[in-house]
This record gives C-alpha cells, structure tokens and sequence, in this order.
C-alpha cells in the first residue's frame, strides 16, 4: 500500500523531471583544456550564446549540457575562464556531440579581458553560499614570510579564516577548531598540513592548480568535518611539451618538471622543495653543536593517462618529512657522553582515479586512496666510566599517527541544464596510533628495564557514507542545492550513525542574489591539542564508546552581487553555528601520561560562534586582490574547565580585517601587499597568587612554591595585532623562457606584534606581564626560472 507521503514525493519528482522525460533533446559534452599543455580546467563555464544556458566543468575538467530541440539549425557555444581568450564555435543544432575546448591564455589587458567577462558565471547565480576560490596565479604572488608562497597563509586572510598565532599555518573556520578543517590533496585528506612547527605549510604552489574553500553551507557530498574543506588539486602535467621552473630563496629551494610520457595521451609532472637551514646553520655552530640541525622537505609526483574518449587514469603522491636532531658528544679524561635526541613527523598520501564517461550525461570517478601521518620522538643517553670499565645507557622512544585506506566511488549526472545531481559513496578504513612510549635501561649499574611504560592502545574503525544532492532551477529566479549525507563509523563494536540534511538557496531581484544556506554535519575523529600552533605531539584520536562524535548546525543568510562588467564580486554573509561533543584536554593533562588512557584525560563540551563577513574580490584586469571583513564571536563549555562556565575560545577575535592588492605596473613589473588587522587573541592571566605545594609532574613529585590562581578561562587579551607585508616581482623574457627575481619585506613597519605573555619580576620583586614578540621586520629573496 502507497501512502500519502510516498504519493507527494513521487509527484514532487515528476513534476521536476518531467521536462526531461518527455521532451525532444539533445546533448553537448566534452572537455575544456589549456590549449598548450592539455592540462583541464576546473570551473571553467560553458555558455551558448544568446540563450541563458550553460554549465560549469567539474574536478576533472568534464562538461555537459542537455538542451531542447532546436528551431534552428545551428548554435553558438562559448568556453571561459578566467585569465583565457574566450572560446566559441558553431555547432550543428539537434544532435548528440563530444568536443574538446581549447582555450588560449590571454594576455589581462584591453578588449580581451571584456568580453571573457561576458562568458563568466556571476557569483549571484550560484547556490552555494560560503565558497571562496582564489586563483593561483594570485596566490603566488602575495607577500610570504622568507619568501614561501603558502597556501594555507592566503587562506588565512579570507574572511571568515583565522591564522591562530603569528607566523603559524593552521586554520580556524567560523570558531571552529584545526581538527575540524578537512584538507584534501587529489581527493586524499592530510592530516597535518605544517612545517616547521607551524610556520609553513606542506603544499608546494609550483605543483597546485586549483584551490577552493568552503566554509558552510555545504553540499551533501561533503561530510566528515564541522568547520571546513579546502580542496586543493595538483596539477595533471603537460601532454604536450615538456616544462620546467626552479627557485631559489633564502631557507628553501623548489623545482617542478613535468611533460608528456605520450604525447597527447599521457603525461607527468614531479615537484620538490627542501630546506637548506641544516646546511646553513653549520657554520655557526661549535664543532661539539655540528651534529644539531632541522630541515623539512615535500615531494610530489602525478601521472595520468587517456586510455580512450571515455576512460582516463590518474595517479598522484605526496610524501613530506620534517626532522629536528641533536648529536652531542663529549669526551673527557675518564668519563664518555654520547647523547642523541631525533624527532621527525612526516605526510604520505596517494590517490589513484579512474574517469569513465559512462554517457552524454553521466560521469563516473572510482578512487583509491591511502594516507597516513606519523609523528616520533628518539632519545638515547649512554654514559661511559673508562676507570671503572662501566656504562650505563637509556632509551626512550614515543611514536603516534593515524593510517587511513579509502575507496569512494562519485557520480556526475545532468540530465538537462536545470538539474546537476551528484550521489556516491565512501568507505574509509582507519588505524589510530594514539601514542606509545617505549623506555630501556641497560649498564652495569642500573636496573635492566625494556617495557612500553604508556599504553599503546591502537584502534581501529570503520567509517562509511552516501550522498545524494541536486543543484537546480525550481524558477528562474528561485536556485536550491538539496541533498542528504548518512555517514556511520563502527569502533570497539560499537556502531553511530548519522543523517545529515544540507540545503542552500539563492533568490534573484534584480541583479542581487539572496541566499541562505543550512547544514548539519558530523565528525568521527578529534585532535587533542596542548597549543595553538601546530606541533606535532598533537594527537589524532576516534570516537569511542566513551567519546561521542561531534556535531554541529549552521545557519547562513547573505547577499551576492557582481560590480564593474562581473569583475568585482561582493558578498555579505552572517553565519550562527552551534555545536556538540568538543573534546579538551582535562585541567593539567597532556599527551604522554604513563598511567592512563587518552580517553580518561578529556573533558566534553560544546561551543557557539557567530558573526558577519564582507568579502569583496577582483580576480583580473591589471590590478587583481580582495578585501575582507569579519565580526565574530566563538565560546567554549566544558563541565570540567572554567567552573563549568561559558568562556572565550583563544582564537575568539572580534574584528578581522585583511586587504590583498596585486598591481601589474607595466609589462615585467608587479608589485604585491598585503595589510592585516587582527584583535588580540584571548589569554588566561591569574587574579591572585599564594604559595604552596606544587604537583611538578609524575617523575618529580611535589615542590613548595608559588601558585597562580586563575578566576577565569581566557578573560584577557592579548594587544591587537597588524601588520604589512611588501613584495615586487622582476619578470622578464617570454612565455617559454622566464626569469623572474622576487624581493619581498615582512612586517615592513616592524610592529612587535604579541606572540606569548609571560611573567618577570622588576627589581623591588613586583611581578608584571610581559610581551615576547616572534617576527620584527623581515626581507626576502628569491630567483625563478621556468623553460
């Protein structure tokens, strides 16, 4: 028996579709490609001409568009992007087609700038709401600290982004925790995107070719994370010529070549970086301190491969290493040292994909993929007694991460330009490493000990989701994106599972859109953290039948609207997002405990944020940037911090401001800023102090000292930060051949901005609050040559 519910949706779906099952249509698909090296292009639009039809392309380049028989015997179909000369040829009407779109670079001046603003897709006539893409060419030019292009530095100055500390790479979405940012490279999630404690991010710009952030209302294909996802994808390699770039700077160099392995059929593309500070340090070290050193490096490679017009494979890898190490030696007439401390933490990612044109209208993408991060600490200390003909020698020994195998299998089909419906599935098999520490002792006057002295408690789960959604025209004024996310995640035999819903709108008046959004997600693992920027002791960690899942809702309400012949974009968005199950450490907990569980050192809670966004961004014409605003809030709760009362997150900051101009003086000259304002972030200082014992730690027991007494969590701020970032870029030769020198200053009036506060005592012993500052005024350097 049918009931009435199942009558409504199946005359709902009827109603949507039934110009597609009854009307006389047809169907143009294909490609859009740069015409030099074959490499796709994602977002690219396609338009025919003098009608209000047309399309975008999806991760893959891949393009269709179902349109009604046609009264006349030919059409007009346009191909754009932005930075290329449009593209358009006329095509037979009234027929099926497969073509390839070429499209040319173009230089950004003059007549050609103006009429590819024609061809380009406004931001008021997309649903989604919350989505940001920067094009690389813009990012590769902002001002970076030593001179490294960074990505995830240029996401942080988009509205909406916080950068957490000075200098520090890691990412606060909308209140939102760096755990809960879901980072993909090719598709493949990384889960600790830093160098160098922070300061720098894994991603090598030379290799990346697309990154896009979205910060709410999310599509159903999304799931896995409250706050966020960045996808960035790597380039596929040119097919036709082979091509290279090198640069040096002034603590890394990075190369990238890549080329046809067939030429049209297949191709490839390596990149590196490395750091030379090991190196340069040398110098300035004592002949016992030569061993002492760091140094980080990345390497990425990718190759794909056409097997036909409808099959293609792609394989990419990322493998990245950072690693710190002390060697120290000492000899003296009786006695030997010998003491060596390595810590290294590292990325390794793959993805392997394969396209299938199933038809005209669906299109299929099967991936593999495998990623893991690990994170170890080496210490050994052996001590010789030559007279006595004795030695003592101690190990220890601390390694965690997390291992995920992945299958997901995603489906593009647009039965006719209304409709863009996209379903799949994923299954993910995690391994969390929570943290092991393995100590030996061995001599002749010590106690013989080799045992795990912390419990190495590995789990495993299994994660699983469906996806269902469709962008599409209810009028043509009236845009709506709908779908369903259920996820699950079994550990420890215990099963959760989830439904999220996911709907965003846009409503046109005039040449305004009104949009809002609303999204529900879920998050299965968590990160427990002692500080904000990034360090590697950081630990990845499941739900448990203990350690519930966290969850989150937010809502969304703005306006879009495009200035100045469609180069100017402007948005104004206000957000309120409420979410559940936080985990934080307990009050003096940390991650190497020897006598108790991770699970058993956090506390639960849950958060708030709110706020407003302005985001204005030009993406060509000579001079190209953005310019963002944000007023938020984001608290905290925990039963077991603060008195269980209501506090400030750290990274809670009530004004964000930040302006990105890139200017092409003339032809070979281009000088790039940037100006950030931020207010300080929340501290907690003492109210009183007294003296006391104090626990030390679980080796050393307890001391008589002085104790500082906290009245409140985070309930001072630190002094408001700004700074201005300079740089220039030389350019010369053609296209083939290019040298470009670069100089750049950082924090360029020198502004100590606060990094820590810390307590000193003045010379009558009365304590005061300090400032330690990170960075003064810092220049760069850097030479590249692309052939």
């Amino acid at each position: 028996m049918i009931s009435g519910n199942q009558r409504l949706t199946f005359l709902l779906l009827l109603l949507i579709f039934s110009s597609s099952i009854f009307a006389q249509k047809f169907t143009i698909s294909g490609y859009v490609q740069d015409n030099a090296s074959g490499e796709k292009l994602i977002g690219a639009n396609v338009f025919i001409k003098d009608q209000n039809r047309g399309t975008a392309t999806n991760n893959y380049g891949f393009f269709s568009l179902t349109l009604p028989e046609s009264e006349t015997d030919s059409l007009t179909l346009l191909g754009s992007y932005i930075g290329y000369r449009l593209w358009q040829k006329t095509l037979p009407a009234n027929s099926n087609q497969q073509i390839e779109i070429a499209l040319q670079l173009s230089v950004l001046q003059g007549e050609t700038v103006e009429v590819i603003a024609e061809a380009l897709e406004p931001i008021e006539s997309k649903s989604q709401m919350s989505v940001i893409e920067v094009p690389i060419d813009q990012l590769q030019h902002i001002p970076a600290l030593l001179g490294e292009i960074d990505v995830i530095k240029a996401m942080q100055l988009l509205p909406g982004v916080q950068s957490g500390s000075e200098g520090s790479s890691g990412l606060y979405v909308r209140g939102g925790a760096p755990d809960q940012n879901l980072i993909l490279l090719d598709g493949a999630p990384v889960y600790n995107a830093s160098h160098l404690f922070g300061f720098f991010s894994i991603f090598n710009a030379d290799a990346v070719k697309n990154v896009k952030l979205t910060k709410g209302g999310f599509p159903a294909r999304f799931g896995g994370r409250l706050s966020s996802v960045m996808e960035i994808n790597l380039k596929e390699g040119n097919n036709q010529e082979i091509d290279g770039q090198f640069t040096l700077g002034i603590i890394s160099s990075r190369f990238n070549i890549e080329g046809p392995i067939k030429k049209g059929k297949s191709s490839f593309i390596f990149s590196g970086r490395r750091t030379y500070i090991d190196w340069l340090a040398q110098p300035f070290l004592k002949e016992s301190e030569r061993g002492n050193g760091y140094y980080f490096g990345d390497l990425n490679a990718k190759f794909n491969y056409i097997l036909s017009d409808k099959n293609r494979l792609f394989l990419s890898l990322y493998s990245g290493l950072d690693k710190a190490y002390v060697q120290n030696e000492d000899k003296w007439e009786t006695a030997e040292n010998k003491l060596e401390n390595d810590l290294w933490w590292g990325n390794l990612t793959s993805t392997l994909r394969w396209n299938w044109l199933i038809s005209q209208k669906l299109f299929s993408n099967s991936t593999f993929m495998y990623s893991k991060y690990r994170f170890n600490v080496e210490l050994s200390d052996e001590e010789k007694n030559l007279d006595q003909n004795t030695s003592e020698a101690y190990y220890l020994k601390y390694h965690s991460g997390i291992e995920d195998w992945t299958a997901a299998i995603d489906f593009d089909f647009l039965p006719d330009p209304a409709h863009d419906i996209k379903f799949g599935g994923t299954v993910v098999g995690h391994t969390f490493r929570p943290g092991a520490v393995h100590f030996k002792s061995e001599g002749n006057n010590v106690f013989e000990i080799d045992t795990l002295i912390a419990p190495v408690n590995t789990q495993k789960a299994i994660e699983t989701s469906f996806y269902l959604e469709d962008d599409f025209d209810l009028t043509p004024l009236l845009k709506i994106n709908a779908g369903l996310h259920a996820s699950s995640f079994s550990v420890n035999s215990k099963l959760y599972s989830s439904v999220q819903p996911r709907f965003s709108m846009r409503y046109l008046f005039g040449s305004w859109a009104l949009k809002s959004s609303f999204a529900t997600m879920t998050q299965y693992v968590h990160l427990l953290t002692n500080s904000g920027i990034g360090l590697p002791t950081d630990l990845w960690v499941p739900t448990t039948p203990k350690v519930k899942p966290q969850k989150s809702q937010q809502y969304a309400l703005g306006l879009a609207h495009t200035f100045a012949d469609k180069k100017l974009e402007a948005s104004l968005e206000g957000y309120y997002k409420k979410m559940e199950n936080l985990v934080s450490y307990k009050e003096g907990a940390n991650f190497v405990g020897l006598d108790e569980l991770w699970e058993d050192k956090i506390t639960a809670g849950k958060g708030e944020s709110y706020g407003i966004e302005l985001f204005l961004q030009r993406k060509q014409g000579k001079t190209t940037g953005w310019l963002g605003y944000t007023l938020s809030w984001s608290n905290r709760q925990f039963e077991e911090l603060n008195f269980g009362n209501e506090f400030p997150y750290r990274y809670d900051r009530r004004h964000d401001l930040s302006l990105v101009v890139n200017h092409k003086i003339r032809s070979g000259i281009e000088l790039s800023g940037t100006w950030v304002f931020g207010t300080g972030n929340s501290i907690s200082l003492p109210s009183a102090t007294y003296t006391g014992f104090v626990d030390y730690s679980e080796f050393l027991g307890e001391y008589f000292g002085e104790i500082k007494y906290y009245s409140e969590r985070n309930g001072s701020r630190m002094r408001a930060y700004h700074r201005l970032d300079l740089s220039i870029r030389f350019v010369k030769g053609s296209t083939e051949r290019k040298h470009v020198w670069a100089f750049g200053v950082y924090n360029a009036y020198n502004r100590k901005n606060p990094f820590f506060y810390f307590f000193s005592e003045e010379e009558n012993s009365t304590p005061v609050v300090k400032q330690a500052s990170l960075f003064p005024i810092i220049p760069a350097i850097s030479y590249s040559y692309s052939f």
